[in-house]
C-alpha cells in the first residue's frame, strides 16, 4: 500500500533551520515540500528552491497547497502566520521561542481551530535531558541547589533560551515549585545569600554554537552535571520533520513533543 504524501510549508525555508527542515523532508517518506515561505523583499524570491518549489512571501498561497507547515522564527511572524494556517485548517508545527505571555495566550486560542504543535526544543535527547532533569530534582530534593547554563551563536534574539527555561520548569514541577517564584536570571552586585528553592539560568552568547545546556546540581561536597550539546541543527530538523508527520491529521490542539515521542 502505497505511502500517502502530505505538502509541508516551510517558513523561514533560507533561515538557518529551515534549510535544515528541507533536507530532512527527503528522509520522510510521508512528507514532501509543497511551499516556501520567507519575509516579504526577500532577495531571493521567486527562486526555486526544491523540485517546483518556488519562495514566496504569501502565506496564504503558500498554506494553499499544504497540510502542515513547519516554523523556526521569531514570535511575530509565527503568530502572523499561524493565524493564516488556522483559517486554512493547516496543522502548525514551531520551534520558535521568546513568545511573551499575550503571544502565548494567542497561540492557545489559534489551537482551537487547528492542530498546534510547540516546543522549544525538537531533539530526542534534549527532550531525554528534560526528563532526567526532573527526575534527578525529585530524588535529590532541596537539599541540592538547581543552576543551568545554556549557550547559543550569536544572532539568537531570545534569552534566556526556551530549552533552558523548559528545564527549568522541569526542576520546579519535581519540586513542586511555581517557576516564577524561584526562577534568578540575573545576578549582580550585592544580591545577598542564595535564596532557598532558588533555580538559576545564564545565558552565553557566541559564535555559531547551534546550542549547549548544562544542569548542575550542587550539593555539599558533590554536584551532578547534566550536560547536552549540539554540533549540529540536523537532529533539531529531523524531529521537528517527525512531529508534522505525526500531527498530519490531528484535531485542534495544542499538543506537545513528549506526545511525538511516546514519553
Amino acid at each position: 500500500m502505497a505511502t500517502e504524501v502530505s505538502g509541508v510549508a516551510v517558513v523561514g525555508a533560507l533561515g538557518r533551520m529551515g534549510e535544515r527542515v528541507r533536507e530532512a523532508l527527503a528522509g520522510e517518506p510521508s512528507l514532501q515540500l509543497a511551499a516556501a515561505l520567507e519575509a516579504p523583499g526577500h532577495p531571493a524570491l521567486g527562486s526555486e528552491v526544491g523540485a517546483g518549489v518556488r519562495l514566496g512571501d504569501d502565506p496564504k498561497a503558500a498554506f494553499a497547497g499544504s497540510r502542515v507547515a513547519i516554523d523556526f522564527s521569531v514570535p511575530e511572524a509565527t503568530l502572523a502566520n499561524l493565524r493564516v494556517a488556522a483559517e486554512s485548517g493547516v496543522a502548525y508545527v514551531t520551534g520558535t521561542t521568546g513568545f511573551d505571555p499575550k503571544q502565548w495566550g494567542e497561540v492557545r486560542e489559534l489551537s482551537l481551530r487547528t492542530a498546534v504543535l510547540h516546543a522549544p526544543n525538537f531533539s530526542l535527547s534534549v527532550n531525554l535531558l528534560v526528563r532526567l532533569t526532573a527526575e534527578a530534582a525529585r530524588v535529590l530534593g532541596p537539599d541540592f541547589d538547581a543552576e543551568i547554563v545554556e549557550i547559543h551563536h550569536a544572532a539568537k534574539r531570545d534569552a534566556p533560551s526556551g530549552t533552558a527555561l523548559r528545564l527549568a520548569e522541569a526542576v520546579a514541577s519535581a519540586r513542586g515549585q511555581e517557576l516564577a517564584e524561584h526562577l534568578v536570571l540575573e545576578r549582580a552586585g550585592e544580591t545577598g545569600a542564595r535564596p532557598p528553592g532558588a533555580i538559576g539560568v545564564q545565558a552565553l552568547r557566541g559564535g555559531d554554537n547551534p546550542g549547549e545546556h548544562s544542569v548542575y546540581f550542587v550539593g555539599q561536597g558533590e554536584r551532578i552535571e547534566l550536560i547536552h550539546r549540539s554540533q549540529t541543527r540536523d537532529h533539531f530538523a529531523k524531529g521537528a520533520v517527525r512531529a508534522a508527520a505525526w500531527l498530519v491529521g490531528k484535531g485542534p490542539g495544542l499538543y506537545a513533543i513528549d506526545e511525538v515521542l511516546g514519553f
